[in-house]
């Protein structure tokens, strides 16, 4: 017969599996769906907002519509009709290459 105190010891290793396997699967769930997801989009939104020249068109998150005029370090001149405006560069939403070839 094996005594309770052994029977005790071999049933704790895969008690310890079973509560951490579910745990990791979780974070790695979490870390693939939306972290990861997340980090590509904010490194892709710095490459475009570091790449803004003069002659862009640019969309601000308020929906201005407008051609950058000047770029400072950490802000953006942009002309909306008749009107200069100065916008945070992180405000941007998109920026239209003056130089891209248009899409048909």
């Amino acid at each position: 017969m094996i005594t309770p105190a052994y029977a005790a010891d071999a049933s704790a290793g895969g008690a310890i599996f079973e509560v951490l396997f579910p745990l990791v699967m979780v974070f790695a769930i979490i870390y693939f769906m939306i972290i990861r997801p997340q980090q590509r989009r904010q490194k892709s939104h710095t490459e475009m907002i570091s790449a803004v020249q003069r002659g862009d068109k640019v969309v601000t998150q308020g929906g201005l519509v407008g051609k950058v005029a000047k770029v400072n370090d950490d802000e953006v001149e942009i002309d909306v009709n008749d009107t200069r405006l100065t916008v945070i560069k992180t405000m941007l939403v998109s920026v239209d290459k003056k130089d891209a070839p248009k899409k048909d």
